[in-house]
């Protein structure tokens, strides 16, 4: 949803010249921004064609390719917003009932009210109407899990309400999602592969497997369905925590199967979506980006809240920038792997901006995927989600940062 400027604002402007320039210049260039998009999906500047590097540190101190102006949109502190939310949890038929925290009863709001505000700079604002206008007669797609899910529901909530009712679409297909917007010849997809890789959890509605295995060098199982996208986003991460078993064959055999430590089974994908990308994609008309580890809020001590504790609760955010909440070792071999790519792959370093947020999971407030039991009703802490964000929320600030990356290289 896009907010109008307010009347004192824009009369200020006009009232004096050089302001009244600069805002003609502004839009002028906003435009130029928007052409520049709309003939090549690529990096403004395509020759600084390694867009994450290895550094000493796994935090803050990776030197991702920075944009407005060198300003690290990624580094900074959440502030608070009452303009916010960007759009109201009802105004969305997208949103499923397993992110939709109002409608079961959280009682706090607060989770709503928070924008990223980078060091040094500003996140523009996100522009439905500019972001169509990149996608006319263009294919979009995000692949991965059920939190890929979230980030690309959200990227409709901020989308869909500029387009009228008749000239747009959504269904759901397998592994796919399309929404599709008619009067820009426009598809925004979702593809359920939480590995990426060819696993027994593929299937996108009965995926509950406690023994988790991956087939090796299989990513053009799925990849035959990427290859037609303009513009890509991947995520993978939370499905490899609790392992799994790497198979040769079919992915049914066990008799082929070996278990590999984590860090290196992670390596394995990561190598092969860069294998794949850089053997199917075009820089000169396609972008890469991949989103990082959405960090988890399961064990409040570990940033220094009480024992037992998780998200369940937690209506106040981490403002001291210490906790991260995801695996560092994997953050790593993602940086490192995939800045070997000589195809460019943006990297939103959306983990440590995020790990401050315990307050913004669904928590227990969402649809339930079986009847809970007395004792898990005693005790919320059993069964709160803390892996999954509410919408409106977190993964809006996550499409505001893909939008400044897509226009703001």
């Amino acid at each position: 949803m896009v907010r109008s400027p307010s009347s004192t604002i824009l009369r200020e402007t006009m009232a004096s010249p050089f302001l009244f320039m600069a805002f003609i210049l502004t839009g002028a260039i906003y435009r130029y921004a928007d052409q520049c998009f709309i003939s090549n999906l690529q990096d403004i500047d395509h020759h600084r064609h390694i867009l994450i590097k290895r550094s000493k540190g796994i935090d803050s101190n990776i030197s991702y390719e920075k944009g407005l102006g060198g300003c690290d949109l990624f580094k900074g502190k959440w502030v608070r917003d009452y303009d916010r939310p960007l759009y109201e949890e009802w105004e969305c038929p997208y949103i499923e009932p397993q992110l939709t925290c109002l409608e079961h009863g959280r009682p706090d709001v607060d989770f709503r009210y928070w924008r990223w505000q980078p060091d040094g700079c500003s996140i523009p604002r996100f522009n439905a109407s500019l972001m169509f206008e990149a996608l006319r007669g263009k294919r979009m797609m995000m692949v991965g899990d059920s939190l890929t899910r979230g980030q690309f529901t959200s990227l409709l909530c901020l989308l869909h309400g500029i387009v009228p009712d008749e000239s747009k679409s959504i269904h759901r297909e397998g592994p796919l999602t399309v929404f599709i917007a008619k009067e820009y010849n426009a598809m925004i997809e979702f593809y359920w592969a939480p590995f990426l890789m060819e696993s027994n959890a593929d299937n996108p509605y009965k995926h509950r497997v406690s023994d988790r295995a991956i087939r090796n060098r299989s990513i053009d199982r799925h990849g035959v369905t990427w290859k037609g996208a303009d513009l890509l986003v991947f995520y993978t991460y939370i499905w490899w925590i609790n392992g799994l078993r790497i198979v040769e064959g079919s992915i049914d055999n066990d008799a082929s199967s070996i278990t590999i430590p984590l860090d290196d089974a992670y390596r394995l994908a990561m190598k092969s979506l860069a294998e794949w990308i850089n053997d199917n994609l075009d820089p000169t008309r396609q972008r890469v980006f991949f989103t990082s580890m959405s960090p988890s809020h399961q064990w409040s001590y570990r940033w220094g809240g009480v024992n037992g504790g998780n998200c369940y609760n937690e209506t106040s955010i981490l403002e001291d920038g210490s906790f991260f909440g995801a695996k560092r070792s994997l953050m790593q071999v993602a940086t490192e792997e995939l800045s070997k790519s000589e195809f460019p792959i943006t990297f939103l370093n959306i983990t440590q901006l995020s790990s401050a947020r315990k307050d913004a999971h669904t928590s227990i407030y969402k649809k339930q995927w079986g009847r809970l039991t007395e004792e898990q009703l005693a005790n919320p802490v059993s069964y709160a989600d803390c892996i999954h964000w509410c919408l409106p929320g977190l993964q809006d600030a996550w499409n505001e940062l893909l939008f400044a990356k897509l226009f703001y290289p």
